[in-house]
């Protein structure tokens, strides 16, 4: 009988230490790396961070594809390039003088080049997908909405103004954006010299840049929180089974 006693003892103390060990790779599989714990049963940090990775692929492509077409600032009033802001008075003084025409073109032609930029944008945003740490994915996963959007911001806007400012100097060339300027300025600023007032000329480059920038960023925060939201939204099974366990 004392033989038996030894080896089951040892059994026993074996099979203790497996299950503290086993909790602890448990914690350790769904720790986000930072000393927290995320409370997402059945999922792994791999797909945790591939999921992550989906959501914002997926969110990018759909955001870029819709800003980067005709019309896909223009037509969309909720990024919609209007007049430069610092130069109303301008806007206003042309509108006196029956230059209607000229300032729908201006505005026009200020979103063609904002869309031309915009194809641009992809590329960028996969760099920084793949960069994506694990402190990163369980952030987002956990942050709610506009938290996969705070992230590109941060990574990518940068980049983003150094990549679109050329190609907004491009296609505003393209588009032809300062002949239907030019001629609103120029007569602005004449105006100005007969009465003394200030003189304007906005960088336009600079003006179209930011604006394509801040209106792509809306965009891709629609997609992110459509993807939290709306089941519908999650295209592949991985972004089912780790959207869908959030709030279980």
């Amino acid at each position: 009988m004392k033989k038996l006693i030894i080896p089951l003892a040892l059994i026993a103390t074996i099979s203790i230490v497996s299950c503290d060990v086993l909790e602890e790779v448990a914690g350790t599989v769904l720790s986000t790396g930072d000393g927290e714990t995320a409370d997402l049963p059945g999922l792994s940090e791999g797909e945790v961070i591939s999921g992550l990775k989906e959501a914002l692929n997926v969110g990018i492509k759909n955001s870029v594809d819709l800003t980067s077409v005709t019309d896909g600032f223009l037509g969309n009033n909720e990024i919609r390039l209007p007049f430069p802001e610092d130069a109303q008075k301008v806007k206003e003084k042309a509108l006196k003088w029956g230059l209607d025409n000229q300032v729908e073109k201006f505005e026009t032609t200020l979103n063609r080049a904002a869309e031309e930029a915009c194809k641009e944008a992809l590329p960028i945003f996969k760099d920084a997908i793949l960069k994506m740490s694990i402190q990163d994915a369980f952030g987002i996963l956990n942050g709610g909405d506009g938290a996969a959007t705070n992230y590109l911001k941060g990574a990518t806007s940068s980049a983003l103004k150094t990549a679109f400012l050329p190609k907004v100097e491009v296609a505003i060339a393209k588009v032809k954006l300062t002949e239907y300027w030019n001629p609103i300025i120029t007569k602005y600023n004449s105006a100005m010299t007969l009465t003394g007032g200030e003189k304007l000329n906005p960088d336009l480059n600079d003006y179209v840049t930011n604006k394509a920038i801040t209106g792509l960023f809306i965009m891709v925060a629609k997609e992110e929180n459509k993807i939290r939201l709306d089941p519908l939204a999650r295209v592949t099974d991985i972004l089912q089974k780790v959207f869908g366990s959030i709030g279980k």
